[in-house]
């Protein structure tokens, strides 16, 4: 079974009139050199015709003079340089820069990060989080007020449990000292769940591929998805007798905006993200979306190898730096091992027409990049979501991401299949995806990393996977009953296509 695509990847559709959100592409030194006055943003009026590049040079310092000079002769303005990866952010309204400046010497691939004109054509969320009612909180309350030490929601909160988080707080809530960035939509850090543990310092806007530190503008507006908040408060929401319980809740939690207006999450603000997190202290970033607007980067294409390149760059420096990268695995039901994929979506920004790919060589980024931490997403029984995207060798390890509730029910008093999570203005809400498994896994790491204070992201990835308890493929998997296999699991119990090397385990996380 295939779920149904939207415009974005990571919106989903359930059955059973469940519209639920998912990972993203929702509803999806210093870090950056100063530039001369004369490389400033360029005007509105040029935006209107021009495209967002990134142009890759030798990394370690400022692009050279010729780079420069022939990157304004080709119509280009630069808005800035990671010097230190060697990934220049330009904007241009000439057609054929990216072919003009890739003949440059000392230009070793350039691109276009969109197919739209700035600003990017507009689109609609087509999926909305499940506010939780005043019934339903109520209830939940009067429920959680039984159970001694419990936060009022934690009761319909059947993930905790699933990954013996419930089991790890009474040993540790994690340690202040580290923090997970959330590099999403913006996080809503007023929420009374996330202001206590929020890390003003490690949190950004990067939507215009260059750091914006105005205070608040990590937050998504009223019109912006949720889906950043939702994804910070699975992972830090604080212990605090106020609302839910976070995988994590005694870690610090930032929020790097990324995703702009329009619900796209471009390689330069990517890029941006990643090294913002990289400079800043960052040990966990939890990447929830797929970068726009391919859902896959064929590297026979100039342009999409370009993007490759720079993300690839970005996520490896974050990883040298001390911060363990996590991603989800994707909505589609995809077996990301298969000889060649349908992919209908992309490019997301104009107009998507039905292309075949090969996986192994079109990649999801930064999900599918050397060193990144892949998850896929189970349900309250356990099981691989309906939707979840797998493949052996692809997927790490995998967490509870929710599922339909029809599918999949969790036991009383929880009474959604979906997962609890902060909203903005200071509400709860529930969603499904692979973006809720992924901040499970973020939050493990982060227990992990507040139990061994002084350990690389190699050995916290070892960790991860060596504590997951081992899950044995689901055979036949029919998830929806209807008499027809769904998807094909490959691999033994310790490492298969459906959930890598097991489980994530809180417990051991806080133990070992």
């Amino acid at each position: 079974m295939t779920a149904p695509l939207s415009r974005h990847r990571r919106a989903l559709a359930i059955p059973a009139g469940l519209a639920v959100a998912a990972s993203l592409a929702f509803l999806p030194g210093t870090p950056a050199a100063a530039t001369p006055a004369a490389e400033a943003a360029p005007s509105t009026a040029a935006d209107a015709t021009s495209l967002s590049y990134v142009v890759n040079v030798a990394s370690g310092h400022r692009p050279s003079a010729t780079v420069r000079r022939a990157i304004a002769k080709a119509g280009g303005t630069i808005v800035t340089s990671y010097d230190r990866i060697g990934v220049i952010v330009v904007h241009s309204a000439n057609p054929d820069f990216a072919k003009t400046v890739r003949k440059v010497r000392g230009v070793q691939s350039a691109g276009a990060t969109r197919t739209a004109p700035l600003p990017s054509a507009a689109t609609t969320d087509t999926g909305a989080p499940q506010v939780l009612g005043g019934e339903d909180l109520a209830a939940a309350k009067a429920s959680s007020a039984k159970a001694e030490g419990q936060d009022p929601l934690e009761s319909l909160q059947w993930d905790l449990p699933a990954i013996k988080a419930d089991k790890a707080h009474e040993k540790s809530l994690g340690s202040k000292k580290v923090t997970v960035a959330v590099i999403d939509t913006g996080v809503d850090d007023t929420h009374p769940d996330i202001a206590p543990n929020f890390d003003r310092q490690a949190s950004v806007n990067c939507v215009a591929g260059k750091p914006d530190t105005t205070d608040g503008a990590w937050r998504p507006s009223a019109a912006e998805s949720p889906h950043g908040t939702h994804v910070a408060g699975e992972i830090a929401a604080a212990k605090n007798g106020v609302g839910m319980t976070g995988v994590a809740p005694g870690v610090r939690v930032a929020g790097i905006k990324v995703s702009n207006p329009d619900g796209f999450f471009y390689t330069e603000a990517v890029v941006c993200g990643l090294l913002w997190a990289a400079e800043h202290g960052v040990d966990v970033t939890n990447n929830s979306y797929y970068t726009d607007p391919w859902y896959f980067n064929c590297k026979d294409d100039p342009d999409q190898k370009a993007l490759v390149e720079a993300v690839t760059r970005a996520s490896r420096y974050a990883e040298k730096k001390g911060a363990v990268n996590v991603a989800a695995a994707g909505n589609e039901n995809y077996d990301l091992t298969s000889d060649e994929i349908t992919d209908p979506s992309s490019p997301n920004d104009t107009t998507p027409g039905d292309r075949t790919v090969d996986p192994s060589k079109c990649l999801d980024i930064p999900t599918q990049l050397p060193g990144v931490v892949t998850v896929a997403a189970t349900g309250a029984k356990g099981l691989k979501s309906s939707f979840s995207n797998h493949g052996l060798g692809v997927i790490d390890i995998a967490a509870p991401g929710g599922d339909s509730t029809a599918y999949q029910t969790p036991e009383p008093p929880a009474t959604s299949g979906l997962i609890l999570g902060t909203l903005p203005g200071g509400k709860w809400g529930y969603m499904a995806g692979t973006s809720m498994a992924s901040p499970h896994v973020a939050g493990v790491a982060a227990l992990i990393k507040s139990t061994h204070p002084h350990a690389s992201p190699a050995m916290v990835k070892a960790l991860l996977y060596a504590e997951a308890d081992a899950t044995a493929c689901t055979r036949p998997y029919d998830i929806d009953g209807d008499g027809k296999v769904d998807a094909v699991c490959e691999g033994p119990k310790n490492r298969n296509g459906f959930y890598g090397w097991g489980m994530a385990d809180a417990l051991d996380a806080v133990t070992w």
